[in-house]
């Protein structure tokens, strides 16, 4: 069995220094395979927050993996978000993020944050290129693995408000379905969610994490646990306590 834990929207400077604290003892104390972070590692993306997300993601002592978020590009800064958006986020990529190998699994990255678009920024977007690389990943995958795609934006809506959809979300979907994706986890929307959603031929769930922020709504600060055996995906939604 694998065993993995999905967090999202830490938001480092508006963290919950609670959660943050007790999540971070939880993976010490049960030692999960690996932990999936799908982005928002800041607040507002400045050098000292992604310095404190850095060395909490390094304190977890478990392989990590990092998507990055809306809030992880350059509010306060137009040039540096259009011409090098990502510099500050590559660092803690660098950092901590690794290729996992996990029997039974595979992580298949998907970026759907966007520099600039004609309308809110923090509204996902999936790009053209993303989409290939991921379908690429989707396509080396061995026969009976189950593929797991990783993104900060849900890529449809799911019933929650307050949200612009992500933009080429739906026909994403239906080519990762077709490639093979059998889950896609996300998180942005700071509620968990675990939706079957039909695709094709196929069914492909989509799987939210709640935060580990001040910034709650409607699901207390959590993460989701997930268990892999003989190609099944079992998904619980842990309130941090």
């Amino acid at each position: 069995m694998t065993r993995l834990f999905h967090v999202s929207d830490l938001h480092f400077g508006r963290e919950d220094a609670a959660a943050v604290a007790r999540f971070a003892e939880i993976v010490r104390a049960e030692r999960p395979d690996a932990v999936i972070c799908t982005g928002d590692l800041t607040m507002r993306a400045r050098s000292h927050e992604f310095a404190a997300a850095t060395e909490w993601l390094k304190s977890l002592g478990v392989p990590v993996t990092v998507e990055p978020g809306n809030h992880d590009l350059p509010y306060f800064n137009p040039v540096q978000r259009l011409l090098d958006p990502y510099k500050r986020y590559a660092r803690v990529a660098a950092a901590i993020d690794r290729p996992i190998d996990l029997p039974g699994v595979a992580i298949v990255p998907l970026k759907t944050t966007a520099r600039i678009q004609p309308r809110r920024l923090s509204w996902g977007r999936v790009s053209r290129t993303g989409l290939i690389r991921a379908l690429a990943l989707l396509a080396e995958k061995p026969k009976g693995v189950l593929a797991l795609v990783t993104c900060h934006h849900p890529l449809v809506n799911t019933g929650f408000e307050g949200h612009g959809d992500t933009l080429g979300g739906e026909s994403a979907l239906a080519l990762l379905a077709a490639a093979g994706a059998d889950a896609v986890l996300s998180g942005h929307v700071h509620d968990a969610f675990d939706v079957a959603r039909d695709v094709g031929e196929r069914t492909v769930r989509l799987i939210g994490a709640g935060t580990l922020s001040e910034r709650t709504r409607t699901t207390a600060a959590s993460f989701n646990e997930m268990r892999v055996k003989k190609g099944r995906l079992e998904v619980t939604a842990r309130e941090v306590r």
